[in-house]
C-alpha cells in the first residue's frame, strides 16, 4: 500500500554539450538525441520518486509519451538544459513534464526548443512484469491534483485505443510510383544489446524513440528529396516491453501530407528469437510529424502524397482529422467536428 505523501525532490535538471556526432544531416541536432535525453530525464525522475519510501525496489518503465513539438532547431556547440518535473501521480502511474532549453555559451542566449509529457509505471525488480504502487506526490493546489487526474484519464483512454492497430504490418512493394505511401515507406531491423538496455535488461524508452525518429526521418527524406527536419511527435504508445536479445523491426509509412508538413506512422515489432515459447508482438507506436526544408533553413512545399487502397486512403483521411484538430488547437478555435 501506498504511505505517505513523498517529499523527495520533485524536479530535476540534466545537460550537455551537443557535439558533431549529434548532428543530422542538415546540421542541427538530431531530433532522436533530443528524445533520447528527455526519456533519460523522465526515467531518472520517476523511479527515485517509486524509490523513495521503504518497499520493494523498482525500476520507473515509460509508457507513453503525449505531443512533443520541437519549437525551436538546437545546434551544435550549444548547451542543453533539460528540466524534468513529476506533475501527477495515479495509483500506478507518474506523469512528468519535461522542458528543453538551449544555451549559446558565446552569448549567453537561451531558447526554449521542446516540451514533452511522459507516463512511466513502476515494475518490480523480482519481477519486471509486476506493476507497483506509486507513492502520492505533494500538490501545492488542489486544482493541480484536479488538473492531472483529467489528464490520466485521457492519456489513457488514448492509450487504449491505438491497440486495435497492433495487428497492422507494413509491408513492402515492388517497383512503387514516386509519391505513393510504398515508395518511401522504410524499415530498420536492430539487434537490441547490452548497451540498449537498462541494468535490468530491457530497451530504454529513449533509444526506442531515437530509432523510431530515425526511421521516420528516411521516410520523410525519400519522400522529399530535400533537408528535412521533425516538427512534433504525436504521442508515443509504449505496449510492451523489449528485452535484451531481441530483434526489433523499426517501420514507417507516409499518411498524411499538407501543404508543408507530412505525417509518418512509425510501428515498432520485437521478435524475441532466442525465446521460443514467445511470438513477434507490437512494442510500440506513434505519430512523427516532419518539415521540408531548404539548404538556407526555409520551409519548402511537400510533394502531395498519393494515396492508393482503400486503407492509405482511410489512413489518409484520419491524418488530416489530426491535422486540422491540431492547427485549430494552435489558433485557440474549437476543435473541428468529423
Amino acid at each position: 500500500m501506498s504511505g505517505p505523501a513523498a517529499e523527495t525532490p520533485s524536479a530535476i535538471q540534466i545537460c550537455r554539450i551537443m557535439r558533431p556526432d549529434d548532428a543530422n544531416v542538415a546540421g542541427n541536432v538530431h531530433g532522436g538525441t533530443i528524445l533520447k535525453m528527455i526519456e533519460e530525464a523522465g526515467a531518472i525522475i520517476s523511479t527515485r520518486h517509486c524509490n523513495s519510501q521503504n518497499g520493494e525496489r523498482c525500476v520507473a518503465a515509460l509508457a507513453r509519451v503525449e505531443r512533443t513539438d520541437f519549437l525551436s532547431p538546437m545546434c551544435i556547440g550549444e548547451v542543453v538544459h533539460v528540466s524534468a518535473e513529476i506533475t501527477y501521480t495515479s495509483k500506478h502511474s507518474v506523469e512528468v513534464q519535461v522542458h528543453v532549453m538551449s544555451e549559446n555559451i558565446l552569448t549567453g542566449t537561451k531558447k526554449l526548443t521542446n516540451k514533452a509529457t511522459l507516463w512511466y509505471v513502476p515494475l518490480s525488480l523480482k519481477n519486471v512484469d509486476k506493476v507497483l504502487e506509486v507513492p502520492p506526490v505533494v500538490y501545492s493546489r488542489q486544482e493541480q491534483e484536479e488538473e492531472g487526474r483529467k489528464r490520466y484519464e485521457a492519456q489513457k483512454l488514448a492509450h487504449m485505443e491505438t491497440k486495435w492497430r497492433n495487428g497492422d504490418i507494413v509491408q513492402p512493394v515492388l517497383n512503387p510510383e514516386p509519391n505513393t505511401v510504398s515508395y518511401s515507406q522504410s524499415s530498420l531491423i536492430h539487434l537490441v544489446g547490452p548497451s540498449d538496455c537498462t541494468l535490468h535488461g530491457f530497451v530504454h524508452g529513449g533509444v526506442t524513440m531515437k530509432l523510431m525518429d530515425e526511421v521516420a526521418g528516411i521516410v520523410a527524406a525519400r519522400h522529399c528529396k530535400t533537408n528535412i527536419v521533425t516538427a512534433s511527435v504525436d504521442a508515443i504508445n509504449f505496449h510492451d516491453k523489449i528485452r535484451k536479445g531481441c530483434v526489433i523491426t523499426i517501420s514507417g509509412r507516409m499518411t498524411f501530407t499538407s501543404n508543408k508538413s507530412m505525417e509518418i506512422e512509425v510501428l515498432v515489432d520485437a521478435d524475441p528469437v532466442v525465446d521460443n515459447s514467445q511470438k513477434r508482438y507490437r512494442a510500440a507506436s506513434a505519430f512523427f510529424t516532419y518539415v521540408s526544408l531548404s539548404q538556407e533553413g526555409k520551409s519548402l512545399p511537400v510533394p502531395q502524397l498519393v494515396p492508393e487502397t482503400e486503407d492509405e486512403k482511410k489512413r489518409f483521411e484520419e491524418g488530416k482529422g489530426r491535422y486540422l484538430q491540431m492547427k485549430a488547437k494552435r489558433q485557440g478555435q474549437p476543435e473541428p467536428q468529423p
